[in-house]
């Protein structure tokens, strides 16, 4: 199934995005109706809160008093965490118990409000966040929810930050204007790419990528893409010694094409084989085929260079995942050209203009075949000298894992 996190800050119109992905077709998992369930009067929870917070906590129905749980916990962060250490397991083990329900190829929303608080985002194919201005927040707090606006603030307060938030998001869905135009943008979401990354992931399959070898200015963007990218990797996969951002995205200010690519550090191509169902279910695919990297001169060998390629099914980012042996040459080969063209920017320079000349001479193929031939020789002939050079002067030293 294609699991979705689905959060934003309080007011800022989360609960009617989640609306409508479900009448899109999602299963819907709300932790705020959740968090009711588990405290409803006679459960564990509403027991261990009592315990924590004291008898006047309930009302004269046995329930909880929210608001003057609220007025406690907003006030008190100390108060609120051991509140939300009580509440948070119990609705995680209970979204988990719904979530066996799914089937697959369901689209599974799982709607969070303290999501990125409680560091969840590894766990999702996306994070979508529902985004508004804090005045916006405020205003819609006081005018619809009668609240002071002391305590609007203070519950806003009380939340991750807006720029904590958009940088834990894959997808950021803009709610300051009328709510047509959210609505809007999460019916072109669901079209555009959840169905289609649903589909890629019930078959196996890695997303279309539009032909041609066509770069892109270099994005400050793509390292924290790499990053979130890397962060689920590393849940489906404990396994891994390492995952790392190479390729041209991982140099900044070098143009690109807007893929990232990842290496995963493996000890064996037989461990590499056995993550790959795992890797699969978290979105990347294995690529059928019999890969490997071009041979170097002192490693002519073709057998030292085999490694094993994944892609994302993920049609709104595309990203390459290539498991290599660590100590292989092609592994060695990855990371100290990644590094060099970061501290060297002469070679940066000669790279971006080698690229920029082939894109334009290939900008017409329907793949980038050609393109990726045509820069071999440079890398033979003028990267690997130099950059051994720069190792031996700089005492670069790739990773151990011994």
């Amino acid at each position: 199934m294609l699991k979705i996190g689905l959060t934003g800050g309080i007011a800022s119109g989360k609960s009617l995005v989640a609306q409508r992905f479900r009448e899109l077709g999602a299963v819907l998992v709300d932790a705020d109706v959740i968090a009711r369930e588990v405290v409803e009067p006679g459960t564990e929870g509403l027991r261990r809160i009592v315990d924590a917070f004291g008898l006047d906590i309930v009302d004269r129905d046995g329930r909880l008093d929210r608001a003057r749980l609220g007025g406690i916990v907003f006030a008190d962060p100390g108060r609120r965490e051991v509140l939300n250490g009580i509440v948070h397991p119990l609705v995680r083990r209970r979204a988990a118990e719904l979530l066996q329900s799914a089937h697959p190829g369901d689209i599974v929303v799982q709607d969070i409000p303290l999501l990125v608080e409680t560091m969840q985002g590894s766990s999702f194919h996306l994070v979508v966040v529902v985004d508004a201005p804090e005045e916006l927040r405020v205003q819609r707090m006081t005018g619809l929810r009668g609240l002071a606006e002391n305590e609007a603030r203070s519950r806003i307060a009380a939340q991750a930050t807006r720029d904590e938030r958009l940088a834990a998001a894959d997808v950021v869905l803009d709610n300051s204007g009328d709510p047509e135009d959210v609505l809007a943008q999460v019916d072109r979401l669901w079209e555009e790419r959840l169905l289609p990354f649903a589909g890629n992931l019930a078959s196996g399959s890695r997303a279309e990528r539009p032909g041609g070898a066509r770069l892109s200015p270099p994005d400050p963007a793509w390292s924290a893409v790499a990053q979130r990218l890397a962060a689920r990797i590393r849940k489906a996969a404990p396994e891994l010694l390492a995952v790392d951002h190479v390729g041209s995205t991982a140099v900044p200010g070098l143009p690109a094409k807007d893929v990232i690519d990842l290496q995963l550090t493996v000890d064996s191509l037989a461990t590499a084989d056995k993550l790959a169902p795992a890797l699969g279910e978290a979105g990347f695919p294995a690529v059928p085929g019999a890969w490997r990297d071009t041979a170097k001169p002192g490693f002519e060998d073709p057998a030292l260079w085999q490694k094993r390629f994944h892609a994302n099914a993920d049609p709104g980012q595309p990203a390459n995942v290539h498991l290599r042996v660590a100590g292989s040459p092609g592994w060695r080969y990855a990371l100290l050209f990644r590094d060099w063209l970061r501290a060297d920017a002469d070679a940066r320079a000669d790279y971006a203009l080698l690229k920029e000349e082939l894109a334009a001479q290939f900008a017409d193929d329907a793949g980038t075949a050609r393109y990726a031939e045509a820069k071999e020789p440079w890398f033979t002939e003028q990267a690997q000298p130099r950059m051994e050079a720069w190792a031996e002067s700089s005492g670069w030293r790739a990773p151990s894992y011994s």
